[in-house]
């Protein structure tokens, strides 16, 4: 369902590269928390295209990781209709906005806190 290989927008990766440097928290490990508090906070991907520019270009295990399945689960779920190249916008749209929630935190036990 989602593709092999997937990134995110540069904006995106920006953040989770911040986060990193606050956290220590890798991006694709900030990236999966930021898809489920999303999911949690009941946004939904609406159809709106964005340019997937980031240089962030990783397989889809490496992504995901344990999550893969459950990830792709939940957006069959949510998104029925979509296909294969809408579903990594689907993924890509909820990992930026849950990344908002947690994009400021400075420190690994504040983060640990809000989760």
């Amino acid at each position: 369902m989602l593709p092999n290989r997937m990134n995110l927008t540069r904006s995106t990766e920006e953040q989770l590269k911040k986060l990193k440097g606050y956290t220590g928290i890798t991006p694709n490990v900030s990236a999966r928390i930021a898809f489920f508090r999303s999911i949690e906070s009941d946004f939904r991907y609406r159809g709106q295209a964005a340019k997937l520019d980031g240089s962030l270009i990783m397989d889809k295990y490496t992504w995901l990781g344990d999550t893969s399945e459950i990830t792709e689960l939940v957006l069959k779920m949510y998104y029925p209709e979509l296909d294969n190249k809408e579903y990594q916008q689907a993924w890509a749209a909820h990992v930026e906005d849950g990344i908002a929630s947690i994009r400021n935190h400075k420190f690994l036990s504040h983060l640990s806190k809000l989760l």
